[in-house]
C-alpha cells in the first residue's frame, strides 16, 4: 500500500466518480483506476460498486475510508512537524488532560507559558477512560496532566503541581451552602450525583459507608460538565475536587470529618528524549504559584 493510494481513495470516496477523483488527485483516470484496483486486490475485496453515475462504496469501502482519513490526518501531522522543525517554526505540543482536572488556574498558567516559549502551540486533548501516562511513553502526547498514578514509572518525569481536597458541590442557593462546613449525615437528605470518571469513587463511598451515611445516586454521568450543571441547577449534590468546580452557580463546601486529597501532576518523558519545549513548560509548571 502506498500513500498516494490513500489520497486517491479518499478523493474517490468523496466524489464517487473516477474522473472527478483523478482530477482532484492530479493524475489521469487510468492511473487512478489502476491504483484503486491494486488496492482492492491487496485488501481482498471491492471498495466501490461501479455502476456508472450511481457508484457507491461497499461496506469494506466505508470502513477503509474511515481508517484512511485517520491515516491522512496522521501523515499531515508528521509532515507539519517535520516542516516546522526544518524551517525553525513553532512546534505543536500535544498535552493530554484528565477529564476530572478542572481548567481553573490553567488558563493563566498556559498564558504565561506561551509568553515564555513563543515558538510553541499547545493542543489540549481530553484523556479517555483507558488512557494514562502510557500515552506519553507511546508518543501520543508530549505531556499529561492528571492525578498522580500509584504505579511508579522510571521512564517518566512526574512533577507535582498542587494538592486539592474533595469537597461537597451544590448550588449557591442550596440549604447546605448556608454554613461554612457541612455535616456528613446531612448529605442523605438530597439527591446525589455520581461522577463516573472520578478516580476516588471507591474511597468516597467507603468513607461514608463506614459512617452509615448511605448516599443514593439519582443521576450518574461521565461528563463533568453535565454533573456540574445538574448540581448547579437543582437541589442535587456531588463530591468533587475543589478546583474542578467551574459551572456558574456551583459552590463548594468542606465536609466535616471527610479528609481526602489528590495531587495533580504533569508527566513527560524523562531525559533528553522529550522535546526541549515541553521540558521547559513542565519546569515552569512545577515552579508556578498554583495557590
Amino acid at each position: 500500500m502506498e500513500l498516494n493510494q490513500v489520497s486517491y481513495f479518499i478523493n474517490l470516496a468523496e466524489t464517487l466518480n473516477f474522473t472527478a477523483a483523478a482530477r482532484l488527485s492530479s493524475v489521469s483516470q487510468p492511473s487512478l483506476t489502476r491504483a484503486i484496483r491494486r488496492l482492492e486486490e491487496e485488501l481482498g475485496g471491492p471498495l466501490i460498486h461501479r455502476d456508472g453515475k450511481n457508484s457507491r462504496l461497499t461496506g469494506l469501502g466505508h470502513d477503509v475510508e474511515a481508517e484512511f482519513r485517520r491515516m491522512a490526518v496522521a501523515v499531515k501531522s508528521v509532515r507539519d512537524h517535520s516542516e516546522n522543525w526544518a524551517m525553525g517554526r513553532h512546534r505543536v505540543l500535544n498535552v493530554g488532560v484528565a477529564p476530572t482536572v478542572g481548567p481553573k488556574k490553567f488558563a493563566a498558567f498556559f498564558e504565561s507559558a506561551l509568553a515564555e516559549v513563543p515558538s510553541v502551540e499547545i493542543k489540549l486533548h481530553s484523556l479517555q477512560s483507558n488512557e494514562d501516562t502510557a500515552e506519553v511513553l507511546s508518543g501520543k502526547y508530549h505531556a499529561c496532566i492528571l492525578p498522580r498514578e500509584t504505579r511508579p514509572e522510571l521512564k517518566l518525569d512526574v512533577r507535582p503541581l498542587f494538592r486539592e481536597r474533595f469537597v461537597l458541590g451544590c448550588s449557591a442557593t442550596h440549604p447546605l451552602a448556608v454554613g461554612d462546613i457541612v455535616r456528613g449525615e446531612d448529605l442523605v437528605r438530597f439527591p446525589f450525583v455520581d461522577r463516573l470518571k472520578c478516580e476516588f469513587r471507591d474511597e468516597i463511598r467507603d468513607h461514608f459507608a463506614r459512617r452509615d451515611v448511605l448516599v443514593q445516586p439519582r443521576f450518574r454521568s461521565d461528563r463533568e460538565d453535565w454533573v456540574q450543571r445538574v448540581v448547579a441547577d437543582s437541589d442535587a449534590i456531588c463530591i468533587l475536587p475543589e478546583r474542578s468546580a467551574t459551572a456558574h452557580g456551583l459552590v463548594t463546601r468542606p465536609i466535616d470529618g471527610f479528609v481526602l486529597e489528590r495531587e495533580v501532576v504533569i508527566a513527560t518523558v524523562s531525559g533528553s528524549t522529550a522535546p526541549v519545549e515541553i521540558r521547559k513548560i513542565a519546569q515552569m509548571a512545577a515552579r508556578y504559584a498554583w495557590n
